[in-house]
């Protein structure tokens, strides 16, 4: 079985991870390994404080991450840019020519990790390897073709609360705490692959997610009832 390791902000965008992973291989039972934020028996983060932005740059600074691609066929490596502005992330959201759009955004969050934190080295070994989930500006905008049929599926500014306006009337609850069993309800429907194909395109940095994955050519046997 093919194995992905999954280094994320954090462990709600796992279950979002995990549930596209499912629906785009129509195979429920994927090989996905949690290396960052790793997680304890109860499916929770096991270290308290390990899911942010900076961990994962932490993460993919460590010899732990060169030492995982003997363990695992591919990784994903998740952010948000939502804060890239910050010090110690350093990516501008602008120039003089205006906002940078969603895929020139990601090229400098990409460009940033080759160069700064991975190393031109080692990432010319196993840039075949990593998948990448940029979620600009966050993984909740992915979230927004499933709630909406208008133009704020598209949307990648203010995701959360727009997210929230429709949970609270479809399933009465918001996501503001980050409870990991909300974000495995409501991203439940990319499990299924008829809805992730008809979703994924609406949201860029989604789709940009959805197009690496189909780049590595990976083949996974499908289970029967899918």
């Amino acid at each position: 079985m093919i194995s992905f390791g999954l280094i994320t902000e954090g462990l709600t965008d796992q279950i979002v991870i995990e549930n596209i992973l499912a629906g785009y291989f129509k195979n429920p039972d994927l090989d996905i390994r949690p290396l960052q934020p790793e997680r304890d028996k109860k499916n929770e983060n096991k270290f308290k404080g390990y899911g942010s932005w900076s961990q994962v740059f932490a993460y993919c600074r460590l010899k732990d991450f060169q030492e995982a691609f003997q363990f695992n066929d591919y990784i994903i490596i998740q952010i948000d840019t939502d804060v890239s502005e910050e010090h110690g992330y350093d990516i501008p959201q602008r120039d003089e020519n205006g906002e940078f759009t969603p895929k020139e955004l990601i090229e400098k969050v990409i460009g940033k990790f080759k160069e700064e934190i991975i190393g031109e080295y080692f990432y010319s070994q196993c840039q075949q390897r990593i998948i990448w989930a940029i979620s600009v500006h966050s993984i909740e905008c992915w979230l927004l073709p499933l709630y909406y049929k208008d133009n704020k599926k598209s949307k990648f500014k203010k995701c959360l609360e727009t997210l929230n306006k429709e949970l609270v009337k479809k399933h009465d609850f918001t996501i503001d705490a980050k409870k990991p069993e909300y974000y495995r309800e409501i991203s439940q429907q990319y499990r299924k692959h008829k809805d992730l194909m008809d979703c994924y395109q609406h949201n860029p940095s989604l789709k940009s997610f959805v197009v690496d994955i189909e780049s590595k050519k990976i083949v996974i046997p499908l289970e029967d009832e899918w």
